[in-house]
């Protein structure tokens, strides 16, 4: 049996999900998307949320300290604080006086909770990458290369390939491209002092904060529709197919009881969701843009609960999500997440076997892990389906953004 090719899901010329939007850039469409009837209700949301003062995801709306000391980071967990201050430098070296007020901000500036996942570009921060000449969009890219693992960086890259086969396949290749994209530098670059940066656009979006040897990367967002690409120059590339694998393992690892206590809905689109559990972007995911002060409570069943070969998965799981991060701040982040496994819980919505669609979140005091699939915006399948997917990253009671390793060194 023939695989079906992505061209098989296009909606027709006429569509008005496509028709209406030819032609426009990300500028223009944010102005049209105001209007549209499935962006314009989100961006209103949206915009009740951007900016409030941050406090940072909770699971009860009471945030707890204590979870995130600023200290030098432990032998083999220091992050590549020189690289990455090498290689910011590189890039403002390459600025006019103009561009580096624009690509700039404080430390702790809002424009930090600016960033958004979809391709209309809500807020303009920063510098956009495909307004840039190559020499400087290669000097953005060298920052996120000297701050993410090897595989990090490549699968960042793979999600804006991704984009721009499907800016291609759909024929709106200035609204999705593979740097439609915007970069921001938050502090000045130094070894010693927190700065960061933050890229986001269509189906990627990091924030990334080093503090001397100590390195945050979060919130993060990664997706993809579709999950591979078919054709063209890049054919062959595939994301997130491994993890999806694992957490499919994980729930056959897991004995009857405690699988059926994980799962808080036997359906993607259950009648027993309380009114708002859907979100029309986010869907079920809970951790997404502008919801850095959320409050998710806990679900489904605790990590400690969970039989040895499950618990082994769930660690691969753990793995995959973190395997952004260079080496050392990867190995501190696993460590982070193990040691509050007492008090960690994981959920789960809709089938697992075979092809079915799902969402999962693995959560606790320090970190919120999600997976959900999705419907199509621009491919045409009407169910969640495996490959159009969400996956979140978020350091919950205050150090997304590493705000509270910032907060330390002013206080």
């Amino acid at each position: 049996m023939q695989t079906p090719s992505f061209r098989d899901y296009l909606f027709s010329p006429d569509h008005p999900r496509v028709a209406g939007i030819r032609g426009l850039d990300a500028r223009a469409y944010a102005e049209a998307a105001k209007t549209d009837s499935f962006a314009g209700p989100m961006i209103e949301g949206w915009q009740q949320l951007y900016p409030q003062p941050f406090n940072g995801i909770t699971s009860d709306g009471v945030r707890r300290e204590g979870l995130y000391p600023l200290a030098p980071a432990r032998p083999g967990e220091e992050a590549p604080t020189a690289q990455m201050v090498a290689a910011a430098r590189k890039l403002l070296g390459t600025l006019d006086a103009d561009r580096a007020r624009k690509l700039s901000h404080a430390v702790d500036a809002p424009e930090w909770q600016s960033w958004a996942n979809p391709e209309f570009m809500q807020h303009d921060t920063g510098l956009r990458l495909d307004e840039l000449e190559p020499a400087v969009r290669d000097a953005v890219l060298g920052v996120v290369e000297a701050s993410l693992s090897a595989e990090g960086f490549e699968l960042v890259r793979n999600l804006m390939r991704i984009n721009g086969f499907l800016g291609d396949l759909v024929e709106l290749p200035l609204l999705m491209n593979e740097f439609s994209y915007n970069f921001a530098l938050y502090g000045g670059p130094s070894e010693t002092e927190p700065w960061g940066w933050q890229l986001f656009g269509h189906h990627a979006a990091l924030n990334c904060l080093v503090a001397g040897t100590q390195l945050v990367i979060s919130p993060v967002f990664m997706g993809a529709e579709p999950d591979m690409i078919d054709a063209g120059p890049h054919r062959g590339v595939k994301v997130f197919k491994e993890r999806i694998a694992l957490a499919r393992e994980l729930m056959r690892a897991l004995p009857a009881e405690l699988r059926s206590r994980a799962v808080v809905y036997g359906a993607m689109v259950d009648p027993a969701m309380p009114e708002g559990r859907l979100h029309p972007g986010d869907e079920r995911h809970l951790g997404g843009c502008f919801q850095d002060n959320r409050v998710i409570p806990y679900e489904g069943i605790r990590v400690a609960d969970m039989p040895s070969g499950a618990r082994a998965l769930l660690d691969a799981v753990v793995d995959d999500f973190t395997a952004y991060l260079p080496e050392g701040p990867r190995a501190a982040r696993r460590r982070e997440i193990r040691e509050h496994y007492g008090e960690t819980y994981f959920s789960w919505i809709g089938g697992w076997e075979g092809g079915e669609a799902f969402y999962f979140r693995l959560q606790s005091p320090v970190v919120v892990l999600e997976l959900d699939h999705h419907t199509g915006v621009f491919l045409s399948n009407e169910e969640p389906a495996p490959f159009h997917m969400h996956t979140v990253v978020r350091t919950p009671n205050g150090n997304d953004y590493g705000r509270e390793l910032v907060r330390q060194t002013t206080r």
